[in-house]
């Protein structure tokens, strides 16, 4: 990177598992996380959003330690930047807001330390720091995509022209991954098993084939997290329920929660937006679509 140069990342917010997918469906939104980088005599991060104006402004700032750390991995250290930080995710809502953070810290090192990396690798580089490939995968690729992370490798497809469109449904309460993720059952049974993984094999299969209300049903019949993650959020039922009576062919929780992600066909989305709003006056209720692209960086030269 010159002096000169100035570069733009912006990185798609992400829906996770749509059910029955656990930590291996993920699905891209048009909701961004960006950032302005430019050479500098030290680090400094200066937060556009009031969401995250408490954050740290200096290199702690979390996604300056995923990039100072990726460097690091191939021996490189990165010179100082100062970045303005703009982000429309909502922190801890299941909107991947982390794994946003994640993508964007590995463009920046890969940009500012020159490390010229492949996708496949920088997707391994997230899901080792998140855990799982399916928000990050979203978030690096774009489109429904469907991964599996084992033996340190990550295999991942991502699909694109799905004719639907996304409403979600944000509670104002906080639910903090740890927390959702400590009601889950620490192992299942190998019937409970068969039949999880069964839903959610069937579920790809109806989305990528259109046939919308097979999708749905099998988003309902998850039995992987939602049955313990939907006490949780004790508006999920009456958000479910307005959404299906107003032309959602199905409703899941958006990741850990507590977004409730609704799912209707081309066309409708603004219509059940508006809906599900006047209802639920206290919520944010967004219509989203999906984003195709991915994480994406601009380089922007300065003269």
């Amino acid at each position: 990177m010159t002096l000169k140069d100035r570069f733009v990342i912006k990185v798609p917010a992400s829906t996770a598992n749509l059910g029955p997918g656990f930590d291996s469906i993920g699905l891209a939104l048009d909701l961004y996380l960006t950032l302005e980088v430019e050479k500098n005599d030290k680090w400094e991060c200066f937060s556009l959003s009031e969401e995250l104006k408490d954050l740290p402004t200096n290199e702690e700032h979390f996604i300056c330690q995923v990039a100072i750390k990726t460097a690091a991995t191939y021996s490189v250290e990165l010179p100082p930047c100062k970045i303005n930080i703009n982000s429309d995710i909502p922190l801890a809502r299941g909107l991947g807001s982390s794994a946003a953070a994640i993508i964007a810290g590995i463009e920046l090192a890969d940009v500012v330390g020159g490390l010229s990396l492949t996708k496949e690798e920088k997707l391994l580089l997230a899901t080792k720091m998140e855990g799982h490939p399916d928000n990050v995968g979203a978030s690096l690729y774009g489109g429904l995509v469907v991964g599996c992370y084992q033996q340190n490798e990550v295999d991942m497809l991502s699909f694109t022209n799905l004719p639907i469109e996304i409403v979600v449904v944000i509670p104002q309460e906080i639910l903090l991954t740890k927390e959702s993720r400590d009601v889950l059952p620490a192992a299942y049974s190998r019937r409970d098993a068969v039949q999880a993984s069964s839903t959610a094999n069937l579920m790809i299969a109806a989305l990528l084939s259109q046939n919308w209300s097979l999708a749905g049903k099998m988003m309902e019949q998850d039995i992987f997290h939602q049955p313990y993650r939907k006490p949780l959020i004790h508006s999920f039922h009456d958000i479910e329920k307005t959404a299906k009576s107003n032309g959602a062919f199905g409703v899941a929780l958006s990741g850990a929660g507590p977004t409730v992600i609704c799912f209707t066909e081309k066309g409708n989305g603004r219509q059940l937006s508006l809906d599900l709003q006047a209802v639920f006056l206290e919520m944010t209720v967004k219509p989203l679509h999906i984003d195709y692209f991915g994480s994406k960086v601009k380089v922007v030269e300065v003269y």
